[in-house]
């Protein structure tokens, strides 16, 4: 078992890495000083699997559990699921020192914080991420939300969790795809400031594939350290932390684009992240070799590097404007400029955009 901690003052938290913590889940939230009840929200894949064992150790911890599963899916991450969720809190009588805890992916993750930030301004709350995209990514730093027809992630709010339980064993049953999807926010780590762990990646992806508990172990590890240390340096966004948003700008476009369901988050970023080292490229600042390396790295993965021929590229352009990144009218992008440092780039010109956009469908 290791640990990353998150520093942010009153909202520091840890996320403990290690396998079978789903077991030790009670003992392990006990010393969080919150009330006796509990929403844990899961949804009908993860919940079979793992919501009686879960229930099983928080009521062991004297913990009153009250189970609500919502449909699998990026599209119930929804206002409407969320309405649905503040029906069973209220009925189950959460005050606000109860606890809710996410048992799933991100959109379990995202749609379960996003109740806990605005149910009775905020309760307390708890991460149980079981996919490796959720334990890299989404489970750390804080960012809750829900979709809107109009926009990914366009409501919501910055609201940190109380802790975080990565059990790595819940990893053994996901699909190939899911894995995948994780692998993209890995890569991002490497590109955005950690060349060594790119390096590494490249070398070593294929233990990673094969799910060898070390290889697995390092990832989760080591993602979690790198994002830790932009959160803590810029918690809500309003400078450095918008690197992570690398793949984002062109990936959320294309999501939202082919309807929430057809990309995983992680395939589209994927996409999205080619489309950033293609605009480097177009800008000078980032050389073909490097570019190789990033679209070779995702390749190796089985993740998707290519944009279909639909949707259109002034399709996308529009798209990416409807996106909580845009500010004052001008699309900003996060650039690599080697396999290791990337750049926010602001006022992002459509021509250059285009072009990049052409480059990687090709």
């Amino acid at each position: 078992m290791t640990e990353v901690r998150i520093d942010l003052d009153s909202r520091s938290y840890r996320i403990v890495i290690g396998s079978g913590l789903l077991d030790h889940a009670g003992e392990l939230v006990a010393g969080l000083s919150v009330g006796r009840k509990v929403l844990l929200v899961t949804n009908t894949t993860v919940g079979p699997l793992y919501a009686g064992r879960v229930t099983d150790s928080l009521a062991r911890a004297g913990l009153e559990v009250n189970l609500a599963e919502v449909p699998d899916g990026e599209q119930y991450k929804s206002l409407s699921s969320a309405e649905l969720l503040y029906d069973r809190a209220f009925a189950a009588g959460l005050d606000r020192r109860s606890m809710v805890v996410a048992l799933g992916g991100g959109v379990v993750g995202d749609l379960a914080g996003f109740v806990a930030a605005t149910y009775m301004r905020g309760v307390p709350f708890v991460q149980l991420p079981t996919t490796l995209l959720a334990q890299v990514d989404s489970s750390v730093g804080g960012k809750v939300a829900v979709n809107h027809p109009r926009g990914k992630n366009i409501i919501g709010a910055f609201y940190q969790p109380s802790l975080v339980l990565s059990d790595t064993a819940t990893l053994s049953t996901l699909n190939s795809r899911e894995l995948r999807s994780g692998l993209a926010e890995v890569i991002k780590y490497g590109i955005i400031g950690d060349g060594r762990f790119f390096n590494w990646l490249e070398q070593n992806m294929h233990q990673v594939l094969a799910l060898e508990p070390e290889a697995l172990a390092r990832v989760i590890e080591q993602s979690c350290s790198n994002k830790a240390r932009v959160v803590e340096q810029d918690e809500t966004e309003q400078g450095a932390r918008a690197l992570l948003n690398l793949g984002h700008t062109a990936g959320h476009a294309i999501e939202a684009l082919a309807g929430f369901g057809h990309y995983t988050h992680g395939e589209a970023v994927a996409i999205g992240t080619v489309v950033a080292a293609q605009l480097g490229v177009q800008l000078g600042m980032l050389s073909r070799e490097a570019a190789e390396r990033i679209t070779g790295l995702l390749r190796q993965t089985g993740l998707p590097t290519t944009i279909p021929v639909e949707p259109a590229a002034a399709d996308i352009i529009t798209a990416m404007y409807g996106d909580k990144k845009t500010v004052g009218g001008a699309i900003t992008f996060v650039v690599p400029v080697d396999t290791g440092r990337a750049i926010i780039y602001p006022n992002t010109a459509e021509e250059d955009i285009r072009r990049a956009i052409a480059a990687a469908r090709s």
